[in-house]
C-alpha cells in the first residue's frame, strides 16, 4: 500500500525544527487528560510513563490501551518528545488510553542496556494488566506503537513470548506480556544486517547470537500478533529494506500484516502533521484489532 507524499522538503525541514525544540519542557495537549511521570517499573527506577485518557468515557465501558514506545537509537529519546505527544494525544482523542513510556537507555561507554530495555517494555504491558480496573481498560485489548528503536521493541512484543526466554522475572510476573496488535514505524528488525549497536557493548562479529536475539525477525511465526509496518523509502537511518525483510517473513509465516509505504519519506515523521496524515490507515488498523471506532474519520485510502 502506498500513500501520496506531498512537499517532502517541507516535512524534512519541519522535522529538523522539531528536533531543535526537544529540549524545551513538554507541552501536553489540553483536550485530553494527561497523568505524567507515572511509576510502572520496579522501585528505584527513574524511568516513568505518561498516561493519556479521553476527556469523556462512557461509564462502565472498558477502553482499549496502546503503549507508545519512543525512538532514539536505544541511546536517546523520551516519552514526552513532540512525536510521542503527537501520537499519544491522537490516541486519547480517539478513545484509547495511551501509555507513553521511557525505558533503559545506554548513556555511558560500555554500558549494556539490552535486554533490560525489552524487559521494561514487557513490564509496561504487565503493569497495564495489573491496573486494568483502576485505569478502566480491557486487559485483553492492548496494542503497541513504536517509532525507530521503539519500532524494534514494539515488534519484539508482537513476536516473542515465554518460550523465547525473554520475559522479565518481575515485577508483576503473574501477568502475561502479549499484545493484541503492533505498529512499527521505521524500526530495524534484523540487527545482524543493520550495524553495530552500542547497547550491547559488543560488535556483530563479537556477539552475533546477541544481535539475533534482539532481532524480531528471529522470532516470526504464525502465532504472532497482527502488525502494521510503516516506512519511508528515503530513510537514511534505518534502511527501507529492513521493513521489506520483515514483511516477507510475516507473509511466509502467514502472519496478518499491512505494509504502509511512504514514498520518499525520511526516517522520522509524525502520525499527523501539516504535510502528512497517517491517521486514516493507522486508526483503521487499530479499530480492526482493538475494536475502537475512532472519532476521527477523514478521507483516506484503506490499508491493503
Amino acid at each position: 500500500m502506498k500513500i501520496p507524499w506531498i512537499l517532502i522538503a517541507g516535512l524534512i525541514t519541519a522535522s529538523i525544527i522539531a528536533t531543535a525544540k526537544e529540549k524545551a519542557p513538554p507541552v501536553y495537549p489540553t483536550d485530553v487528560r494527561v497523568e505524567p511521570d507515572t511509576a510502572f517499573l520496579a522501585d528505584g527506577r527513574k524511568e516513568k510513563a505518561d498516561l493519556y485518557f479521553p476527556l469523556e468515557r462512557d461509564a462502565g465501558v472498558k477502553s482499549a490501551a496502546v503503549i507508545v514506545i519512543h525512538g532514539g537509537g536505544f541511546n536517546d529519546g523520551d516519552k514526552a518528545r513532540r512525536r510521542e505527544i503527537n501520537l499519544a494525544g491522537h490516541l486519547a482523542r480517539n478513545g484509547y488510553v495511551a501509555m507513553s513510556i521511557n525505558y533503559k537507555l545506554r548513556k555511558m561507554k560500555n554500558q549494556v542496556t539490552w535486554p533490560q530495555s525489552l524487559h521494561d517494555v514487557k513490564t509496561s504491558v504487565r503493569w497495564l494488566r495489573k491496573n486494568a480496573d483502576h485505569l478502566g481498560i480491557d486487559p485483553e485489548r492492548i496494542g503497541v506503537i513504536g517509532c525507530s528503536a521503539g519500532g524494534n521493541l514494539a515488534t519484539m512484543l508482537a513476536t516473542t513470548g515465554p518460550a523465547d526466554g525473554l520475559e522479565p522475572d518481575g515485577p508483576y510476573g503473574e501477568f502475561p506480556t502479549h499484545v493484541r496488535c503492533a505498529v512499527n514505524f521505521y524500526g530495524a528488525v534484523d540487527l545482524m544486517n543493520y550495524h553495530d549497536m552500542k547497547m550491547f557493548a559488543k560488535t556483530r562479529e563479537e556477539a552475533p547470537e546477541l544481535y539475533r536475539k534482539a532481532s524480531p525477525i528471529t522470532y516470526v511465526d504464525a502465532k504472532d500478533a497482527p502488525m502494521l509496518i510503516v516506512h519511508g523509502t528515503a530513510d537514511e537511518t534505518v534502511p527501507f529494506s529492513q521493513s521489506e525483510t520483515l514483511v516477507a517473513a510475516l507473509k511466509s509465516a502467514g502472519v496478518e500484516h499491512q505494509f504502509l509505504v511512504v514514498p520518499d519519506g525520511p526516517h522520522t515523521f509524525y502520525l499527523e502533521s501539516e504535510k502528512l496524515d497517517l491517521r486514516p490507515q493507522v486508526f483503521e488498523f487499530l479499530e480492526k484489532h482493538l475494536g475502537v471506532t475512532p472519532a476521527f474519520r477523514p478521507k483516506g485510502s484503506p490499508a491493503e
